[in-house]
């Protein structure tokens, strides 16, 4: 598949609400463990790869000293747990010491890291999140010569200062599920365009709905809110294949006014979400319920990341006829086709570590076939690293046959210039999407409040 990368000068900075778009709110990870059918393959693939490693291990005593490594997430210490990372990372340098620091969870993660870079006492190794990265800049040095980084695919986009600060443990990627056959009865074929998408719902809404009242040609569980955030949060960066929307937004006074890519985004969203085609009751429904009808048929289509797709399984006995498709954002055939990809979990290298070369050598073994393969086949996420390429599932795998020449956008959840002005605004892309199904709303009235407070809230923090 030839991806074409979108060229973004990424300028990430720590962001409210949504830490990872295409997760649930619940905290549950983007890198979610495999699902328990493929789990235990997953594990003896990543044993096998190791211990083949292993068996040629090249020893390196030259290096020495004790490191910390400082992580949040359950999945990846379940699996240094499992693995014994520490002993493995031993075999190839028996002077170097790793102790992993595992903390309760992101919030806390965060909260620490905060306050360890004020006392000058940060761990050797840390992650960060896109929008992340720039807060912590100052306290990480450049991985640009190493192997791990030329081999990320995503790396480079994300560069701060012609620096490369992180280096992303996985990808994550947004589809859109469809049942095949319920497309082939109503005579409709999967859309490549914005205006495609809205006539084949329409089309799924009128055949399937005229016998049955709760049908849903999408499912979306506006109740909960955030499951709108395909439309909400992805679109204004697929308008204008910007993935730094957010931050772009913190530089200008009106950034909601009708030529914005916000505003044409917003537009498109709703008049889908005032068609008819989400259902009589859309605010009715919490996530959990629209995916749970999606899996039993009462939905045609639903928008999901690539962890909805353990959810969709789990929720029937036969998903034979379960197809994806990518969000065609585009308004013609002849646009290019825009698809969101985030890197998460950004492995760096703080200023604070007494061991630099040591903590080099861990983040390239780490990335590395001794121990990366492994790993990157216990969960469920996508891999990152262009060695390393990880076979989607066959179910997901549609959406990039579909779109061979697609052109990755990669996104930044907002910096904390767009958080302040966020927070002084109070605008919520996700409560602003699930308002928009609301009887008498009305969406030119209200980006011409939001430009009105956002100029406001511009001046009164002195953000230029």
């Amino acid at each position: 598949m030839r991806k074409k990368l979108a060229a973004l000068t990424m300028c990430a900075a720590l962001a409210a609400g949504s830490l990872y778009g295409c997760a649930p709110e619940d905290g549950t990870s983007a890198s979610a463990a495999a699902p328990a059918s493929t789990e235990a393959q997953a594990e003896s693939k990543g044993e096998e790869t190791t211990a083949a490693a292993a068996s040629n291990v090249e020893v390196n005593e030259a290096l020495e000293g004790d490191l910390v490594f400082a992580i949040w997430d359950n999945n990846l210490m379940d699996y240094i747990d499992q693995n014994d990372m520490a002993g493995k990372f031993q075999e190839a340098y028996p002077n170097i010491n790793i102790e992993v620091e595992k903390i309760k969870d992101d919030s806390e993660y965060w909260n620490a890291m905060k306050m360890r870079a004020s006392a000058n006492q940060l761990p050797d190794v840390m992650f960060n999140k896109p929008f992340t990265l720039s807060r912590f800049k100052d306290y990480l040095i450049d991985l640009s010569d190493l192997d791990a980084t030329r081999n990320n695919e995503l790396a480079a986009g994300y560069g701060l200062d012609g620096k490369i600060l992180g280096i992303p443990m996985t990808a994550g990627y947004e589809y859109v599920y469809y049942w095949k056959d319920m497309f082939e009865e109503a005579g409709v074929e999967v859309p490549t365009t914005w205006d495609q998408l809205k006539e084949v719902s329409r089309t799924l809404q009128d055949y399937y709905g005229k016998d049955n009242p709760d049908f849903m040609a999408i499912a979306l569980g506006a109740k909960d809110e955030w499951p709108d955030y395909p439309f909400m949060e992805f679109m204004p960066a697929l308008e204008g294949g910007n993935g730094q929307n957010w931050n772009d937004m913190a530089k200008t006074d009106a950034p909601f006014a009708a030529d914005t890519d916000i505003a044409k985004a917003y537009q498109k969203a709703y008049d889908l979400f005032t068609s008819g085609v989400f259902g009589k009751d859309p605010l009715g429904l919490g996530s959990d319920q629209a995916t749970a009808l999606f899996a039993q048929k009462q939905a045609a289509i639903t928008a999901l990341g690539d962890w909805g797709l353990q959810n969709i399984q789990n929720g029937t006995d036969d998903y034979s006829q379960l197809g994806t498709f990518y969000l065609p954002a585009r308004n013609t055939e002849s646009d290019p086709f825009r698809v969101i990809v985030q890197g998460d979990s950004f492995m760096g290298i703080t200023t604070h570590s007494k061991n630099p070369e040591a903590a080099k050598a861990f983040v390239e073994w780490f990335y590395s076939d001794a121990w990366y393969p492994g790993y990157i086949n216990f969960v469920t996420s996508a891999s990152s690293m262009t060695n390393f390429p990880k076979e989607k599932d066959p179910i997901l795998a549609e959406a990039d046959a579909a779109q061979p020449d697609m052109e990755l956008v990669m996104y930044d959840g907002g910096g904390d210039d767009f958080q302040a002005i966020q927070n002084e605004t109070a605008f919520d892309y996700k409560k602003l999407g699930a308002e928009m199904f609301t009887k008498g709303f009305d969406l030119t009235a209200r980006l011409e409040e939001l430009n009105t407070k956002w100029a406001a809230a511009r001046q009164k923090l002195g953000i230029q």
